[in-house]
């Protein structure tokens, strides 16, 4: 939205005194519109919604099958594994608040300040994304070290530019439009195609690859069997396959992912608030960055989600090798998945009307709390294919909750902070980015340290089977690990202090101070026209 868009036009003549004017010129003619409602279309929703694909796409792809991948296709050492695993998602959460720093500090341009950083992190991406899922041939001897360093750096790689795209892209909530409600309706399109995204992300990795399954040694004396020139032939075809079918799942992948950018960027337009663009300058990062932290809603809106989140991630992170070698169900993994999240995304409206109906704090309670009881029937279960399935449909509506409810809470957030702080432009990007930080750096240790786990259970590279240690572990990561943390983030998140009364109380002042700011901009305007007229 161009800068004054929307706002209401003062007449010339309201700014001379009467005596001066014509009977039929008096201002008491002049009446002033009443405001109208910013609405974004269902079109416009949708392709902001479109934009949230990408980081789930490949976010699932990664959280679900990168380790499996490490572990049985690269073959890494589980230690290396873990490294990888853990200093990615440690850097990956500190480049969001860098991130963050960098956007605060970029200055609008004629597509925006946000959306420049979209479209040029894309195809840098697509790339590190691909080589992830590449099986580079080193020489012997070294070949371990050498990949251990490849997966390092495109893994850090790729969630750099990742971070390029999904800051903004998350930041651009506070900039579709100005009304609360159209916000939460565009963030529950959003969710919705997000989760979709897991979905077809979960499809395409797990169909394609569940086509092709790396092979498995029997015992450990294997190894020394599979020496022998027909079976290292055969092995080693196999193993080839896999390869090629991570690689084909990949290229799907980073395709959906540039088509989805350019439907993003050709689709939304971002609009500053009127009294954002009077500022003369934003503020510095770091006394940005001190205000933020100093918001009491936004700690605690942190400080609730951070636990419920690892829940959720470390459900992900270790339910395929949950599957494939605690439950035995090594061809149905990918499938239990797809049934997560198609539950999943049919859900995610009914949560955005629960939330409209009974509020977001009764939504985060009923919602999230509703995982736990599946967990523990997980948990004391044993190995049944069809129980499976219902639990995973059954948790997907938990999900469900997990995807939506923080992203439609954070921007009330925002609200209430720019209340208190009504001339700090240039904060939301450190709103997001510090979320996003919180979550991503803490399950980058919880997933580093569950794959040491494993390790120190003595996880055996391809194998048919693990030791008991290790499924006994695989089910401790899986249930009752998660259900901690899910009891934590709801005790903690009784201290989050916005419930719907407070709501509507900061959309009526923002929406005074936003009018208050339309005013002042259209004076200024009628002035200047004035005086070239006289």
């Amino acid at each position: 939205m161009a800068k004054g868009e929307g706002a209401e036009s003062g007449s010339a003549a309201g700014l001379l005194p009467t005596g001066i004017l014509q009977a039929s010129e008096r201002p008491a003619q002049v009446k002033k519109e009443p405001k109208k409602k910013q609405q974004l279309s269902i079109c416009n929703k949708l392709c902001y919604a479109v934009g949230g694909a990408p980081y789930q796409l490949t976010g699932c792809a990664l959280g679900f099958f990168l380790q499996i991948y490490l572990l049985d296709v690269a073959k890494v050492h589980p230690f290396s594994a873990s490294i990888i695993l853990f200093v990615g998602r440690a850097w990956d959460a500190f480049t969001d608040p860098l991130v963050g720093f960098c956007i605060s500090k970029s200055s609008w341009t004629r597509l925006g300040r946000l959306m420049p950083w979209i479209i040029f992190s894309t195809p840098l991406a697509i790339i590190a994304y691909f080589l992830i899922w590449f099986v580079p041939d080193f020489p012997q001897g070294r070949e371990s070290s050498h990949r251990f360093l490849w997966y390092l750096f495109f893994y850090c790689l790729f969630e750099s530019l990742v971070t390029c795209f999904h800051v903004p892209y998350s930041a651009l909530t506070m900039f579709i439009s100005t009304e609360q409600s159209e916000r939460d309706s565009a963030t529950a399109y959003r969710m919705t195609v997000e989760v979709l995204g897991t979905v077809i992300g979960t499809a395409i990795q797990g169909q394609i690859v569940g086509q092709a399954n790396a092979p498995c040694l029997q015992d450990q004396n294997d190894s020394a069997v599979a020496s022998e020139s027909g079976n290292r032939t055969h092995s080693t075809t196999s193993l080839k396959e896999t390869q090629n079918a991570y690689l084909l799942a990949a290229g799907v992948i980073a395709s959906i992912y540039v088509v989805c950018a350019v439907i993003l960027t050709l689709g939304v337009r971002e609009q500053r608030e009127p009294y954002e663009a009077q500022q003369a300058e934003s503020m510095s990062f770091f006394r940005g960055l001190r205000l933020v932290m100093s918001h009491g809603p936004y700690v605690k809106l942190i400080a609730g989600f951070l636990f419920t989140s690892l829940a959720f991630m470390l459900v992900e992170g270790n339910f395929a090798l949950f599957c494939t070698y605690t439950l035995g169900f090594r061809n149905e993994f990918q499938n239990l998945l797809l049934a997560i999240m198609l539950s999943a995304t049919f859900t995610i409206p009914i949560w955005q009307w629960f939330l409209t109906r009974f509020g977001k704090k009764t939504a985060v309670y009923v919602g999230i709390s509703s995982a736990v009881p599946f967990l523990i029937l997980v948990a004391i279960m044993k190995s049944n294919l069809i129980i499976t399935y219902v639990v995973a449909i059954a948790a997907g509506i938990s999900v469900a909750a997990a995807f939506l409810l923080p992203w439609s809470m954070l921007p009330d957030v925002i609200d209430d902070f720019h209340l208190k702080q009504p001339h700090t432009p240039g904060t939301e990007p450190i709103f997001f980015s510090f979320y996003v930080f919180f979550t991503k750096f803490a399950s980058g240790v919880s997933l580093g340290i569950s794959t040491l786990s494993l390790h120190f259970a003595g996880y055996q590279t391809q194998g048919c089977s693990q030791p008991a240690q290790v499924k006994f572990t695989l089910k401790m990561l899986v249930t009752m690990a998660p259900i901690v943390l899910i009891l934590l983030g709801l005790l903690l998140f009784k201290l989050y202090p916005i419930n719907e009364e407070k709501r509507r109380q900061n959309k009526k002042a923002l929406q005074a101070l936003r009018d208050e700011a339309s005013s002042s901009g259209c004076s200024d305007t009628d002035s200047t026209e004035l005086a070239s007229i006289l």
